[in-house]
C-alpha cells in the first residue's frame, strides 16, 4: 500500500471511532452473559452527573462544626438539632449520655475503671476507630491500656501485642461454617470462649505498632474473666514491679473477674494458669479512669447476641463496670439488601439485640453506628452500593426508637459515592476494595466520632454550673 492509501485507512479508522464514541450506549451493549463496553459520550456525560465528593472540603466542614463561636448556647442548640455529625438521640434527649458522664468523672476523681465496649466488624480491626475514642477519652478521664482482647486470637490490634501457648481452644459465636463453635451458649462479653484444659501461659506486652497510642503501652492492672473452673485451678500474674500472687478456685460455676494491680505502670505481663477453666477475656488497664475494649467480629452482621448467655453475659457486664456498648454494624449485610422487605427483617434483628443489652446491661446506655459509605461496580463505575442509604436511614430509625443513639458514619464521610474519593485521596483514606478504612481514615473517623460524643459531655459540664442553660435549651 502507498503512504496515501495508508493514510486514508488510518482516517477511516478514527472516523469510524469516532462514530462509535458519539452513538456507543453509556451502559453498553449486552451480547449474552458478556456486556460489551466502549468509551462513549454519553457515558462521559453519564460520568460527569455522578455525585463527586470532595474529601478535604468535608473533613474541613466538620472540622469547622465542632469550632465553638462566641454564642456558646446557639452553638449547643445548633449542634443538637443540625450538625449532621451529631450522635443522634432517642427524643432529641440532650441529656441522654448523663449518667455515662457522671460515671466517667468518678473514675478520674476516685480511680475506678468504666468500660466501654466497642462491637463491630472488620471495620474496626487492627483497633481502629476503637483506638481513637479510647485516646480521646482518657485524655479527658484519665486511664490507660488497651482493654479487654482475648486469650487466644489471630486477628492483630495495632494497640497490644499478644501471644499464648498451652492447651487453649477458641469458639467463636461469628465466621463462617469453618469456625469452630462450643456446645453451649457460653461465650461471654467478647463472643467468643477459650476452653483451657491443663495449663496455658499469655504473654503480653506494649504494641510496637507506628499506629498504637502512647496511653495504650502502659498499664498497671491486668484482669482475667473466667468461669467454669475445675479442681486444682490456680492463675497467677507476674511482672517486674509484682510478686505473684496465686489464685486458686475449685468448681466455680459463676463468673470470675479477678485482677492483679502493680506498683507501678509496666509494659509487660505474664497470665500463667493451670487447670481447666473457661477463659472470656484477658484486660489491661490503669488503676482508674476510661477504658475501651475493641471486639472486631469479622463476617458478623451483628445479629448474633441473642445466642449468648445472658445470665453470663449480664454478670460479665456488670463485673466490669460497663456503662456504653457501641454497636457498629450493616455494611456486612449489604450485599442480600435485595428489596426493602430483606432491610426489614434485618431491622427487626437489630432491634432484638438492642432489647438484648438493655436487658443484660441495664446500667449501660447504647450507641449504633451504621456503615461506612461502600463502593460497588456497577456497569463498569464504582459507585455507592445501591439500597445503602436506605439502610442507614432504617438503622438510624430502628436504633431511636429501642432507646439507643445513633452515629451517622456514612453522611459524616460525605454520603453517597464517597468511599470513591476517598480511595483516591492522596494519602487513601480507604482500600482499594471500596469497604474498609485506611489507619488514617479510621483515625479521622474516630477523632470525628469523640468530638461527637465530648460535644455532649461539655455541654453536661456547663448545665451542672448554669444551671438555666438546660431550661433554655429544653424550651428551643
Amino acid at each position: 500500500m502507498s503512504a496515501k492509501q495508508v493514510l486514508l485507512f488510518l482516517l477511516g479508522i478514527f472516523a469510524a471511532l469516532g462514530v462509535l464514541w458519539l452513538v456507543f450506549p453509556a451502559d453498553g451493549i449486552a451480547a449474552g452473559p458478556v456486556t460489551v463496553r466502549y468509551a462513549s459520550y454519553r457515558r462521559s456525560l453519564a460520568d460527569a452527573k455522578l455525585a463527586k465528593v470532595n474529601v478535604d472540603s468535608v473533613l474541613r466542614g466538620v472540622d469547622a462544626r465542632f469550632r465553638m463561636e462566641d454564642d456558646t448556647l446557639h452553638y449547643y442548640r445548633t449542634f443538637f438539632y443540625e450538625n449532621p455529625d451529631r450522635i443522634y438521640l432517642p427524643e432529641d434527649d440532650f441529656r441522654f449520655f448523663d449518667p455515662l458522664f457522671r460515671q466517667l468523672e468518678q473514675a478520674r476523681e476516685h480511680e475506678k475503671t468504666v468500660r466501654i465496649l466497642h462491637y463491630g466488624d472488620s471495620q474496626i480491626e487492627m483497633d481502629r476507630i476503637s483506638q481513637d475514642l479510647r485516646d480521646g477519652l482518657q485524655e479527658r478521664f484519665g486511664g490507660m491500656g488497651t482493654g479487654f482482647f482475648p486469650a487466644l486470637s489471630n486477628v492483630p490490634s495495632a494497640s497490644v501485642s499478644k501471644s499464648a501457648s498451652g492447651a487453649f481452644v477458641q469458639y467463636t459465636m461469628y465466621g463462617d461454617s469453618t469456625t469452630v463453635r462450643a456446645g453451649h451458649n457460653r461465650y461471654g462479653l467478647l463472643a467468643q470462649v477459650v476452653q483451657l484444659s491443663g495449663g496455658g501461659t499469655v504473654t503480653l506486652r506494649a504494641s510496637k505498632s507506628k499506629y498504637a497510642k502512647e496511653r495504650t503501652k502502659d498499664f498497671t492492672t491486668v484482669g482475667v474473666l473466667y468461669g467454669r473452673t475445675g479442681q486444682s485451678f490456680e492463675i497467677k500474674v507476674v511482672a517486674d514491679t509484682l510478686t505473684p500472687q496465686v489464685v486458686t478456685e475449685s468448681g466455680e460455676d459463676g463468673v470470675v473477674y479477678q485482677t492483679w494491680h502493680f506498683s507501678r505502670p509496666v509494659q509487660k505481663a505474664v497470665v500463667q494458669i493451670k487447670g481447666s477453666a473457661e477463659i472470656y477475656g484477658i484486660s489491661a488497664d490503669g488503676d482508674g479512669g476510661a477504658a475501651v475494649d475493641n471486639v472486631p467480629l469479622r463476617g458478623c452482621s451483628g445479629t448474633i447476641f441473642t445466642r449468648i448467655s445472658k445470665p453470663l453475659m449480664k454478670e460479665s457486664l456488670a463485673m466490669t463496670d460497663t456503662r456504653l456498648i457501641i454497636l457498629q454494624f450493616g455494611g456486612n449485610y449489604m450485599p442480600v439488601t435485595r428489596n426493602t422487605r430483606i432491610i426489614e427483617q434485618y431491622q427487626e434483628q437489630i432491634a432484638a439485640q438492642i432489647q438484648y443489652f438493655h436487658e443484660v446491661a441495664p446500667q449501660a446506655k447504647i450507641l449504633f453506628i451504621g456503615p461506612s459509605d461502600m463502593g460497588k461496580s456497577v456497569n463498569g463505575r464504582v459507585v455507592t452500593w445501591p439500597r445503602l442509604p436506605q439502610l442507614v436511614d432504617s438503622l438510624k430509625a430502628t436504633a431511636l426508637r429501642n432507646d439507643a443513639a445513633y452515629w451517622d458514619l456514612y453522611r459524616m464521610m460525605g454520603g453517597e459515592n464517597s468511599m470513591v474519593q476517598w480511595v483516591s485521596h492522596n494519602p487513601p483514606l480507604a482500600g482499594p476494595d471500596y469497604i474498609h478504612l485506611t489507619p488514617l481514615g479510621a483515625q479521622k473517623v474516630g477523632e470525628t466520632l469523640t468530638k461527637s460524643l465530648l460535644t455532649y459531655y461539655d455541654f453536661y459540664q456547663l448545665r451542672k454550673t448554669y444551671p438555666q442553660e438546660r431550661q433554655m435549651m429544653m424550651e428551643k
